[in-house]
């Protein structure tokens, strides 16, 4: 049996990045940041620190400080993965799921009283 292989060049060429491409990375990283704070110190600290206000609810919903510590690590760990770009992705989904979650409590638990708050975070 004969074997053909056949092979392709490719040009080199120098990748460029535009001033445009730059600005979005620009921004789509300043977005990452800002995600990233408000998920550690607005949605994971409260719950980490047992803050009256996250205990009741988690209270209200059954859930108790396990629950409440359990979801805080989970955003807290989140936040920080949104940092690092090989993680960054993953994140992105695992934040988008659990915020889907916090969704679906919201409008059941909660009457949607803060229902899209979770949305707007997707």
């Amino acid at each position: 049996m004969s074997e053909t292989t056949a092979s392709v060049a490719v040009a080199a060429q120098p990748v460029t990045v535009t001033a445009g491409r730059r600005r979005a990375r620009t921004a789509l990283r300043g977005l990452q940041v800002l995600l990233a704070l408000f998920y550690a110190l607005a949605s994971a600290l409260p719950k980490l620190i047992a803050y009256p206000a996250a205990v009741e609810s988690f209270d209200q919903l059954g859930w108790g400080t396990a629950g409440m510590y359990v979801i805080g690590a989970l955003e807290l760990a989140g936040a920080v993965a949104l940092l690092v770009p090989v993680l960054q992705s993953v994140a992105a989904i695992a934040l988008s799921a659990l915020m889907a979650g916090a969704f679906v409590v919201q409008l059941t638990a909660f009457d949607g009283e803060n229902a899209a708050t979770p949305l707007v975070l997707i």
